[in-house]
């Protein structure tokens, strides 16, 4: 075995690298042409998946998804916390799953041909899928509760579960599909973006996303060996706390002491004289803001590193660092909002 990996899931590892790295080498419109083919297809297997599921289920789905929602042994977690903290809990996990898209919103809007598309886009790409994916997600958790007896996280699992040869290949396909699409969304085309911005004379948008690739294969290396044994909501809140912070300057920074209003040729301007220029190029309020903020969210996750009786309340409140997102984002946004100069 490899880091962790067996033969199959080491040529299955390197082979799914290659294609990102090769699909995102066409170019943006090739990405955003797989990624109309994806969603659909993850759809169409996740809905065959769920009335699969609910068909040898029956009756005891419905009794199940009660139990879920009434938070006993079965909600996944987050005992203790009530329906509505564990609710905030995982939004927040869920939110801090796509920190990094979540805060580089422009490199997708970008594309858009005006604003009420990207409205619209909005609304039915985020809330409209989010409620109508969680509603199936939360049939097939509650399906495979009734007929197995316990809760199968993975959908690759639920699908060796189900024993069906037919939905076994076509999921293969349509988890390839997922893997890939959501990997350029939210792995590829945000940090591509930042570093071409980064060093725009040195990197472009192509190199920036091979960068990418590469430490993307060392941390996906890594994946089973490691990462998976700190778990996957430490690992993903971790993630969000640390990005968290940086959403709640932005909006701050620019809904409130910029009153939205910006100066374009500055925005672009290298000039010390810039209005943007700040300290050397960098906002050192802003940077402040970042790292006091993030340390009480990435704290929330692991209270052993928090100080002044913050560590015993953070390991009271329970959820696992459910709220890290929340928190840093809240904070990122006070801080930033009370040392900052308004007039900027």
């Amino acid at each position: 075995m490899l880091l962790g990996m067996s033969g199959v899931m080491s040529v299955s590892f390197i082979f799914v690298s290659v294609f990102q790295v090769y699909l995102f080498w066409q170019g943006i419109d090739l990405v955003r042409k797989f990624l109309n083919f994806a969603g659909p297809a993850v759809y169409v297997v996740m809905v065959v998946l769920m009335i699969a599921i609910w068909a040898k289920a029956g009756g005891g789905l419905l009794t199940e998804v009660g139990n879920i929602f009434s938070g006993g042994e079965r909600s996944g977690g987050f005992e203790g916390l009530g329906s509505f903290g564990a609710f905030l809990a995982v939004f927040s996990i869920m939110v801090g799953y796509f920190a990094a898209v979540v805060i580089n919103f422009g490199d997708f809007a970008r594309f858009v041909k005006n604003e009420d598309e990207m409205k619209k886009g909005n609304l039915w790409g985020l809330v409209g899928n989010v409620v109508f994916f969680s509603f199936i997600t939360l049939m097939i958790t509650g399906g495979t509760i009734a007929i197995f007896g316990e809760y199968v996280a993975s959908p690759t699992d639920m699908v060796a579960r189900v024993d069906n040869l037919l939905l076994t290949i076509i999921a293969a396909f349509a988890f390839f599909a997922a893997t890939v699409g959501i990997n350029m969304v939210a792995n590829f085309v945000p940090p591509a973006y930042d570093l071409a911005n980064l060093i725009p004379s040195k990197i472009n948008f192509r190199i920036g996303g091979l960068i990418t690739a590469i430490f993307g294969f060392v941390i996906g290396g890594l994946w089973v060996s490691t990462i998976t044994k700190m778990g996957l909501f430490p690992f993903v809140n971790t993630l969000g706390a640390i990005l968290a912070p940086v959403f709640g300057i932005m909006i701050t920074d620019y809904y409130i002491i910029k009153k939205q209003k910006i100066d374009v040729d500055d925005l672009f301007s290298d000039s010390k004289s810039g209005k943007y220029h700040y300290n050397d190029g960098f906002n050192a309020k802003g940077m402040i803001a970042w790292v006091l903020s993030g340390y009480i969210a990435v704290g929330t996750v692991w209270p052993n590193i928090l100080v002044f009786g913050l560590d015993d309340f953070f390991a009271n409140l329970g959820g696992g660092g459910g709220y890290a997102w929340i928190i840093g984002a809240a904070l990122g946004a006070v801080i930033h909002l009370a040392i900052s100069n308004r007039s900027k």
